[in-house]
């Protein structure tokens, strides 16, 4: 059965959001937003801050596993960090090698490593050799950074490093997340190493999974943005995968909206007041790509400041 996996996205899928995600909809695993690793090992309780799932097994409340992601450039000081986080038994450890931020590329860390192979190698071996088969080891990677030349030799070096599947992101860092995504591209990373290839990148609809898999070759998917636009993407595809057509309708929606006041209270239950409303906006203003109740609801709530005024909101429509 092809899988599918729910991305990390810095910002954007938080613990709060793979909880409500994973209700929604069923996924083989998830993973994490990435812990950054630079001077030095980090203790148990910041992983259990980011990964709250680690007290449950490590599973979201929906039973779904959860992958720590760990981004750094030291081999020893990543390998030293990992050894912890697999003491914690998370559902596996993934690498990121796929950030496309500026601040993160400056520091050595994220998608700027692509361009140096041997330094993917190093970090892919010392974390490999510090999990020493306890928790699986998977790694998440674009094309490269100005070109895709070193895209196979940078997946080659992942694989030879001890990662046991890798997740490609189909553009390179400076395409950022500018359509259109590569997918061909996946298929010669495929063809080039010995261990899994998922394909991730420009996934929306399932019309755009069914093209992503035919172009790529692979038939396991990593869903991003397109997850969060549409909460129930990897159940239309589920469907699809046995003939059942499920376009976003008005009946998604009603179920849709108590997992909406549901975010809402995990949002209160973990940031200050000031913060919360860009949360909730964030979310609609990528729903109202699929469901016309959201840009409504995006309307209303995108003008208030004070949480207090948005709860009134959502009760008034009755997701609270």
């Amino acid at each position: 059965m092809p899988r599918l996996l729910l991305a990390p996205m810095e910002g954007l899928v938080d613990a709060v959001m793979r909880d409500v995600l994973t209700q929604a909809a069923s996924y083989d695993w998830c993973v994490t937003e990435f812990v950054r690793i630079s001077n030095t090992v980090l203790p148990a309780r910041v992983f259990h801050r980011v990964a709250p799932e680690l007290r449950n097994a490590s599973r979201t409340e929906a039973g779904v596993p959860v992958r720590v992601q760990l981004l750094g450039s030291d081999p020893q000081r990543m390998g030293a960090t990992a050894d912890v986080v697999a003491r914690l038994q998370p559902a596996g450890v993934d690498l990121n090698f796929g950030c496309p931020a500026p601040l993160v590329n400056q520091h050595g860390g994220g998608s700027i490593l692509l361009d140096t192979p041997d330094c993917l190698l190093q970090i892919t071996r010392a974390v490999a050799q510090a999990l020493a088969g306890r928790v699986p080891l998977t790694a998440k990677m674009r094309l490269g950074v100005r070109d895709k030349e070193r895209a196979v030799e940078a997946a080659q070096a992942l694989a030879e490093g001890g990662a046991e599947l890798l997740v490609v992101h189909a553009r390179t860092r400076d395409e950022a997340y500018r359509p259109p995504a590569h997918w061909p591209w996946i298929a010669r990373i495929a063809e080039a190493v010995k261990i899994p290839v998922v394909a991730n990148g420009e996934v929306w609809t399932v019309a755009d999974y069914q093209r992503c898999v035919a172009e790529s070759g692979c038939t396991d998917v990593m869903l991003g943005r397109g997850a969060v636009a549409d909460p129930f993407l990897a159940q239309r595809i589920r469907e699809a995968q046995e003939g059942i057509e499920h376009p976003p309708c008005t009946s998604d929606w009603q179920i849709l909206l108590p997992l909406l006041g549901h975010y809402w209270r995990g949002v209160e239950a973990k940031l200050e007041p000031h913060h919360r409303p860009g949360r909730i906006k964030q979310w609609l203003n990528l729903l109202r790509r699929n469901f016309p109740e959201g840009e409504t609801l995006h309307q209303q709530i995108r003008p208030l400041r004070q949480a207090d005024d948005v709860t009134a909101v959502l009760k008034s429509v009755g997701a609270l």
